[in-house]
């Protein structure tokens, strides 16, 4: 990772705007469902405004100068690497997590269920998980 970028991100952090600081609130410390996230991390050439390395979810922020079309172009090239890495990408405008804090926290509770976490290896053969009572999966399920 390029020093230049993790300069960048480090004046980033020193410099939140007051809706970030509101969301770090609520993220920081495993606050939020227990999980670890990280603010204005770098990623590839990138810098992720939150991210969840453990989920690899990562959360932007909008302010009004993203409706403009330059910037809408780079937001979706932006996304699209993102997601090419294995990344989900949920953005909020700041207006949103101002007014309507709850709700984005309950979008964002939802999409760290829904994503998988990466260090969890595939099941082998179509074998089910064992419930709490079972000791053993179960046998593979054939496709017919």
């Amino acid at each position: 990772m390029a020093k230049w970028l993790t300069h960048l991100a480090k004046g980033l952090r020193k410099r939140s705007t007051d809706v970030e600081q509101l969301l770090w609130r609520r993220l920081r410390a495993g606050r939020f469902e227990g999980m670890k996230f990280r603010r204005q991390h770098p990623i590839g050439k990138y810098i992720a405004g939150f991210v969840c390395l453990g989920r690899k979810l990562t959360i932007e922020l909008d302010g009004g100068q993203h409706a403009l079309p330059e910037e809408i172009l780079n937001d979706r090239q932006r996304d699209a690497w993102l997601e090419k890495e294995g990344y989900t990408v949920v953005r909020f405008w700041d207006n949103e997590v101002l007014t309507n804090t709850r709700g984005v926290l309950e979008t964002l509770r939802e999409r760290l269920h829904r994503t998988p976490s990466p260090q969890s290896p595939p099941l082998k053969g179509g074998e089910e998980l064992p419930t709490q009572n079972e000791k053993e999966p179960k046998k593979p399920i054939k496709n017919f």
